[in-house]
């Protein structure tokens, strides 16, 4: 389980990458036009993926700043938002790293944002939800992105796994 949650934290941080690199191609103004997406535009979007990661961490490690709404913007310069979705990156990465098979059945509680009652989960189902959150999204930014006439942006696994994820193949 443990190189599962480490591949699956490498795949994100490659995908993020890929959907940055397709926003930054963007104009501000559709970069920052709501599109119909659940968080309206790609900047509202990214901006909530970043929150989300920043609350499951905080969750997850007791360490870091959390918002308390998802909603929030924390960074409206795009350089910026870049920069820290770089490093909350590096943080799941360095988690799933230092994590042993044996924390992975840890028991977590927390209080979610949405609902604000108490609720304990297992560590592994709050990481398998916090990557397929990010690819949830990642979809809308997609959709978004060739909406806009931007080329589509290959986000599939196994084309990470083909490529640069080629030694989580072995």
């Amino acid at each position: 389980m443990q190189r599962h949650f480490q591949m699956l934290a490498d795949y994100n941080h490659w995908a993020n990458n890929r959907v940055y690199d397709g926003c930054a191609a963007l104009s501000n103004e559709d970069y920052r036009a709501d599109r119909g997406a659940f968080f309206g535009s790609a900047h509202r979007t990214l901006n909530h993926l970043l929150v989300a990661d920043r609350i499951w961490l905080r969750r997850i490690t007791g360490s870091g700043t959390a918002p308390m709404e998802l909603n929030v913007i924390l960074f409206e310069d795009f350089a910026e938002l870049r920069a820290a979705r770089k490093a909350e990156d590096d943080r799941f990465v360095a988690l799933t790293k230092s994590l042993s098979p044996q924390d992975f059945e840890r028991a977590v509680t927390y209080t979610p944002v949405s609902n604000p009652v108490p609720v304990t989960d297992p560590l592994a189902g709050m990481l398998a939800h916090v990557f397929n959150h990010q690819t949830h999204h990642r979809g809308q930014i997609h959709t978004i992105l060739t909406s806009l006439g931007q080329p589509s942006i290959v986000l599939d696994m196994i084309a990470f796994l083909r490529t640069d994820g080629k030694h989580w193949m072995s």
